[in-house]
């Protein structure tokens, strides 16, 4: 919200010396965040004058139009002699009152002005427009050309308000207030202490039934209309200087009359109103949901094809207006000043929609405009009759028009919203004694009604809906009081509360992770569901059951992530894109699975720690969030150079990624061959652990389906990991242990097995591991060889190097091969092995 100091000093009575920096500071301190001060016309120096255009002389030869002008400026130039000007513009004629800066002047921007020669002739200053003069748009972009009542010679920097300083508030979603002039002063008037001149303090005429008929169908939607007409408007009527300047200062650009009247008025208090042309509008004005599939061409020129929960202004054709939002152009003001298409009637809209509804409408249709953006965060709906008075004064005043009678205005009963707060309330949220006296004052001074002693009974007003309990009003005292004189003191944290036992597994996880080579990605946790299609999951998989928002931040991503990989994949094709094509990337995060029921989160209290009950049942609302880590990798796992050969990442660092987690978490993590979703049929292994006896699957790695690379356009071979950290720590034991160091020699014997190229090796491995018994301290396979001319068609060797040593003496020989003789047996009996000879 931009406002000018000027416009702000009409409300309040700010001492002259107040700068706009003290302004900001003041309202800074209470809590709005002012981010900058812009001093429009700094560095302007006069003279700068109004002049009346004598003679034009069009100059022949050169690239572009040149007119050669002399223009009466007065006194202005110490001579009373016309003032010879070469200027290139085109929307000016002889007679018209226009901006002249004269040699010796300096233009925003430090352009000092001199007599100079030119196009052969002497220009002696310069003809101005808007944007020469930093103004800001004022939709021509031409020389700005000034009623004809204008004075010459008179100050065009005093007529034009061009030295101004004008405020830049970022408001919150929480202080619709303050986006209107009425709503920053009145805090300004708070925090300086002084009284507040409320432009919505008018006489408003009663309602009755001669105003022009309304129809409202979803009172839900929309509880307050205003509407007041205004006939006889002058075609000739333009918007003044001071009306012009206002808006160009706020940000918005001047179109018409009628349309700049509104703007104005919703600029300075905080109303969007909407005008019509009374004579396009076609029987009783309604406000009701749209229809699925009916359309609407609004004031930009663009057709929208409407939702059922759009909320429209109607008449008997249909929708002529998106409420709220922006108007349609069946109904648009015509310009002044053109006699044969000008609006001379027109009626005047002043409504109060839902919050809601409008927010959503203007997020469905990509259309955010000034009059949404109040809407969507509170508008006062008690301002409506005195916006649509104002509008009616002004026009009447600026346009000659004639004010009709009739007053529609259909409103539901108001009902205040009171709050029982105790008077020292915000003395212990603050930890500060503020005291019953201010703690009233204060609130009185927001704007609310105080009653009572010990207990107040508090009375919310109308432009503050975002104060609903007590805490919302303690912190209205303590902004007020000021922020900055809250003591500063330390908490003191209760012995014991570190780090969880699932915080410290996180982040002995990504360490591990990170010295394994990998680098953390961190991912939004929202999806689309066609990624669930482009990943190749099963029409009944689970994953596709997701949690949709209800205002999620895009249409295109609803919901909440089932997996870690449609965002780790987006990151490493982003990163490939980019020339990155060596990728190891991590993440741990939670995904979302919704449970069964809906149930409603309830609010927490925020004077105490919350129950265990309490947090139970905030839990048993939000859907199940287990955490998950995944990687993907691609390109060069290990580099080439002089010390030897590179090699590409494949499946086997992907399963290996897997093991380093498990390892993290003290888990004996189970490896086989699987098939699922994302993952290459041949090149895809089953993570497990072991739960009460039974295997359960907690994960998938290995390399991915072309189909799937092909699809989301990653590189080939990519590679990919994920697994249910919370499953695989809850069956692990990350207690530390010691590293146990033997005295006793190690007995190392090597074993070559022959088994059916379909074995996997994992369950070789297994029976190898169970058969050895507990003389056995590591295994590990070597090599693996698939000559079928030696081995037979459908045949591999594994050949693992088995340790084998005791705690308490030397191994024999003998022992060591009964060890490697058990082990070898057993892996016979289960898996077909066979010594290799």
């Amino acid at each position: 919200m931009r406002v000018p100091l000027s416009w702000l000093r009409e409300y309040v009575d700010l001492p002259a010396t107040e700068t706009g920096r003290d302004v900001q500071a003041k309202l800074i301190s209470a809590g709005l965040e002012v981010e900058t001060v812009e001093h429009l016309g700094a560095d302007l120096k006069g003279p700068l004058v109004v002049g009346q255009v004598l003679t034009i002389e069009e100059l022949e030869g050169f690239k572009k139009p040149i007119r050669f002008c002399t223009v009466n400026v007065g006194q202005a130039n110490g001579t009373g002699e016309p003032q010879e000007i070469v200027c290139g513009a085109r929307n000016f004629a002889v007679g018209d009152k226009v901006v002249v800066v004269l040699p010796g002047a300096t233009l925003p921007g430090g352009f000092s002005i001199s007599a100079r020669k030119t196009y052969g002739k002497t220009s002696h200053g310069m003809i101005c427009s808007s944007d020469e003069l930093g103004m800001g748009d004022d939709g021509t972009h031409g020389i700005i050309v000034l009623p004809p009542e204008t004075e010459v010679g008179k100050d065009a920097i005093e007529l034009l308000e061009l030295v101004d300083e004008v405020l830049d508030i970022a408001v919150t979603a929480n202080r619709g207030d303050c986006l209107s002039i009425r709503g920053v002063a009145r805090e300004a008037a708070i925090a300086y202490g002084l009284p507040l001149r409320d432009p919505a303090l008018l006489d408003v005429p009663a309602p009755n039934a001669y105003g022009y008929p309304v129809k409202i169908a979803d009172p839900s939607g929309c509880d307050r209309f205003t509407a007041r007409t205004v006939t006889g408007l002058s075609a000739e009527a333009r918007s003044p200087i001071w009306l012009q300047r206002r808006l160009q200062k706020v940000g918005m650009r001047p179109i018409s009359l009628a349309v700049d009247v509104t703007n104005y008025v919703m600029m300075e208090l905080g109303q969007p109103l909407h005008a019509y042309d009374r004579s396009l509008v076609q029987g009783t004005i309604g406000v009701r949901r749209a229809q699925e599939g009916e359309k609407i061409v609004t004031l930009d020129g663009t057709e929208r094809k409407l939702h059922a929960e759009d909320l429209v202004i109607t008449d008997e054709r249909g929708p002529i207006g998106l409420a709220g939002v922006m108007g349609g152009a069946n109904t648009e003001i015509a310009d002044h000043g053109d006699a044969e298409k000008a609006t001379s009637d027109v009626v005047i809209e002043a409504a109060h929609f839902d919050q809601v509804a409008i927010a959503r409408t203007a997020r469905r249709h990509k259309l955010s405009s000034e009059a949404s953006r109040r809407f969507e965060r509170g508008v006062d709906p008690q301002a409506a009759a005195a916006a649509a008075q104002r509008t009616v004064d002004l026009l009447v005043l600026l346009a000659g028009g004639t004010a009709e009678a009739g007053v529609t205005e259909i409103s539901a009963p108001p009902v205040p919203h009171t709050i029982t707060v105790a008077a020292d309330h915000p003395d212990r949220v603050a930890g500060v004694a503020y005291g019953r006296e201010t703690v009233v004052r204060r609130l009185q001074e927001v704007g609310c009604d105080v009653y009572g002693q010990d207990e107040l009974i508090v009375t919310v007003p109308s432009w503050r809906p975002d104060l609903t309990d007590p805490n919302d009003l303690a912190e209205e005292v303590i902004r007020l009081e000021g922020y900055e004189n809250l003591p500063s003191t330390l908490p003191r944290p209760p012995a014991g509360r570190g780090l969880t036992a699932r915080q410290r597994l996180h982040r002995r996880v990504g360490r591990a992770l990170a010295g394994a080579g990998y680098v953390e990605a961190l991912n939004y946790p929202f999806v689309g569901e066609q990624v669930f299609d482009q990943l190749g999951l099963d029409a009944d998989d689970p994953a596709r059951r997701v949690v949709k928002l209800v205002n999620p931040l895009s249409d295109e991503e609803p919901a909440l992530r089932t997996s870690l990989l449609p965002g780790l994949l987006g990151a490493l094709r982003r990163n490939d894109g980019r020339g990155a094509h060596d990728l190891a990337l991590f993440e741990t995060g939670l995904v979302f699975h919704p449970r069964g029921g809906q149930r409603v989160a309830a609010n927490l209290p925020v004077d105490r720690r919350p129950s265990q009950d309490d947090l139970a049942a905030l839990d048993a609302a939000l859907p199940d969030q287990p955490r998950h880590v995944a990687v993907v990798l691609t390109g060069a796992r290990e580099q080439a150079g002089w010390w030897g050969k590179g090699r590409p990442a494949d499946w086997a660092d992907a399963v290996e990624s897997a093991r380093t987690v498990a390892r993290e978490a003290g888990a004996e993590l189970g490896v086989r061959k699987g098939q699922y979703g994302p993952w290459h049929p041949g090149r895809c292994a089953e993570l497990t652990v072991t739960v009460d006896g039974e295997e359960r699957v907690v994960g998938h790695a290995g390399e991915l389906h072309p189909r799937v690379l092909k699809t989301l356009g990653l590189p080939a071979r990519t590679c990919a990991m994920e697994l249910d950290l919370d499953a695989v720590a809850r069956v692990g034991d990350d207690t530390p242990q010691a590293p146990r160091i033997s005295g006793f020699p190690v007995a190392t014997q090597d074993v070559a097995l022959v088994v059916d190229a379909f074995v996997p090796a994992a369950d070789v491995e297994a029976a190898l591991r169970e058969g050895a018994g507990e003389l056995l301290e590591s295994i590990r396979l070597f090599d693996v060889y698939d000559n079928a001319e030696q081995l037979g068609e459908g045949r591999k060797s594994l050949a693992y190097a088995l340790r084998f040593r005791a705690g308490d003496r030397t191994l024999t020989v003998d022992e060591a091969s009964a060890a490697r003789d058990a082990a070898v047996a057993l892996a016979g009996e289960r898996v077909g092995a066979v010594l290799r000879s």
